[in-house]
């Protein structure tokens, strides 16, 4: 089953941000423990349940609660699988530097990040004795999100969630937060509920390469020949200081832009690269080959996943589907070469043709 996070900003100070920050904080010593310990164990666990019985008792002395224990092993779990499905070294990988923490099982109510009625997430927090606490914040619901937290509520949908730091710092010598409350919805409950038009009479699919700067749409039709192609750009983002929130209205827009061609242009189904894969959580650093690079390793951290599943949110707002491929082979491989000499392609524009080929292959 394919799932889609939506984020919900929110600013807190005082002992409620006290309490987040450092919830936050032991989630993430827990999690370089834990990562070390996985980098130095010479076989590790098969399974989620093998993993959570090996490490749970070591990382709960860290953070004394079962959930975001748990929260601590899946990540670094899904860090591990999505090494191996690259092909990266995992005694490589280096965490970001980031400040959050999640519990991983999808349920309802989700226990210790807890949507209720009124939009308010009532939240355990860990203080640095151990000591549990709970706090109440409200975070901005957007309208459209409005109808969707009222449907998990309705419905009793399961949902995992988690708690980002986005920015911190003292004013007027109180400790203030800005953050984002993360929730993560099946897919097809988002359609279900999300869908603004009519019905889409396409029958085209459409692969998207996304880069730090660019999005790469190609057209296909269901034989695999290649109909259409396209490029978006966000060029002025990828500058280090660029305000974020513009960024983000840019690339907002350029997503838009990319959706609303597609639909015109006869695109039903959508095919993207899947973030579980390429680290779906953007925690990672990873420092291999050509990810060297300090830039690369920011803007991929910072934008790519975040822009694949923005695509994959707004996609139903156009009737088109979005369904997700794994990334391998779709670049610096034999096909790829091949379909940029056939077609004449920039290696972007090639690596979204094949994506869409692998989509179509496995529809």
């Amino acid at each position: 089953m394919s799932y889609i996070t939506i984020t919900l900003p929110f600013n807190v100070n005082g002992s409620e941000a006290r309490k987040l920050f450092s919830t936050a904080w032991l989630f993430k010593i827990a999690t370089h423990r834990l990562l070390d310990l996985a980098k130095q164990t010479p076989i590790l666990p098969a399974t989620d349940i093998s993993w959570k019985n090996t490490f749970r008792k070591i990382i709960y002395e860290i953070i004394p609660n079962r959930r975001y224990t748990d929260g601590v092993i899946t990540l670094v779990r899904e860090i591990y699988e999505s090494c191996r499905q690259l092909g990266v070294d995992f005694k490589e990988v280096e965490l970001g530097h980031w400040l959050m923490f999640q519990q991983s099982e999808m349920e309802y109510p989700v226990r210790s990040i807890t949507l209720k009625d009124g939009y308010s997430f009532h939240i355990t927090t860990i203080d640095y004795n151990g000591k549990e606490n709970r706090v109440v914040i409200r975070p901005t619901i957007p309208k459209n999100y409005g109808v969707l937290l009222n449907k998990i509520l309705e419905e009793k949908q399961k949902y995992t969630a988690r708690v980002v730091i986005e920015d911190y710092g003292i004013r007027k010598n109180e400790l203030w937060v800005h953050g984002e409350v993360q929730l993560t919805v099946p897919m097809d409950f988002y359609y279900r509920h999300m869908i603004r038009y009519g019905r889409n009479y396409g029958r085209l699919y459409g692969g998207v390469d996304v880069n730090t700067d660019r999005i790469n749409l190609a057209i296909v039709d269901d034989g695999g020949n290649l109909r259409d192609t396209y490029t978006f750009w966000f060029r002025e983002v990828t500058a280090r200081g660029y305000p974020r929130r513009r960024a983000w209205s840019v690339i907002g827009m350029a997503v838009h832009e990319m959706l609303d061609y597609a639909y015109h242009h006869g695109v039903r189904i959508l095919f993207l690269e899947n973030p579980d894969v390429l680290g779906r959580l953007r925690l990672l650093w990873i420092r291999n080959g050509r990810r060297l690079h300090e830039n690369y390793n920011y803007r991929v951290s910072i934008f790519r996943n975040s822009i694949i599943e923005m695509i994959a949110m707004k996609a139903p707002l156009y009737s088109i589907e979005a369904k997700y491929v794994n990334p391998r082979g779709t670049t610096n491989s034999r096909e790829h070469d091949e379909a940029m000499r056939k077609h004449g392609l920039d290696r972007h524009t090639a690596s979204a043709y094949l994506i869409a080929i692998k989509g179509i292959k496995q529809h």
